[in-house]
């Protein structure tokens, strides 16, 4: 289970990233974040953002038009 969680369905870019990005400020390094959406351009847009931070993607995974993420804040 992730120390947190960001329910990001139903929200289009950009807004699962700026949850994300918000969300992740409040964790402490080595901290999880799993986030939820189910807009399919947060498969590239979330891969992008962990390049870009340096925060790690150690799961993700798609079912039925809902892909979920788990980061770990660097």
């Amino acid at each position: 289970m992730a120390d947190q969680q960001v329910d990001a369905r139903g929200l289009n870019c950009p807004m699962p990233i700026v949850k994300t990005a918000q969300a992740v400020k409040g964790l402490a390094s080595g901290q999880t974040l799993e986030v939820i959406a189910t807009d399919p351009g947060s498969v590239k847009d979330m891969a992008a953002w962990s390049k870009t931070t340096g925060n790690e993607i150690i799961e993700q995974s798609a079912d039925g038009g809902v892909f979920r993420f788990v980061f770990r804040k660097k």
